[in-house]
């Protein structure tokens, strides 16, 4: 492998590490103090906001096609659409994505071979 992809892996596992780390370390930090001062502490807000902002940020990436054609704009809407039917059945997270990813295989891979 390239240096430059090597650069990219390891950015990419210590910036998820410290979306993850960062949170926790800060909130272990803060009920420490607290129990140190005899008081009660509280969740600030925004921890409880970070991870649905994480999983919005990632939907969002997730709906722009790799490749920008008509292959790639009709394999993301109709895994889009399957994942979201099959949740609305299932009311489950696994399921619905492994659909959808399926979904998206099968229609890129036709759309490909037709267009």
């Amino acid at each position: 492998m390239q240096t430059d992809i090597w650069i990219a892996i390891v950015v990419a596992a210590l910036g998820t590490f410290a979306m993850r780390a960062v949170p926790l370390l800060w909130t272990q930090r803060h009920f420490n103090k607290h129990k140190a001062n005899n008081t009660q502490a509280q969740l600030p807000t925004w921890i409880g906001v970070l991870g649905p902002l994480m999983i919005a940020a990632m939907l969002g990436v997730s709906l722009i096609p790799k490749v920008n054609s008509m292959a790639g704009w009709s394999a993301t809407l109709a895994g889009s659409l399957v994942t979201v039917l099959v949740w609305r059945k299932t009311k489950t997270l696994g399921l619905p994505v492994l659909a959808g990813v399926l979904a998206f295989g099968l229609v890129f891979g036709v759309s490909t071979i037709l267009l």
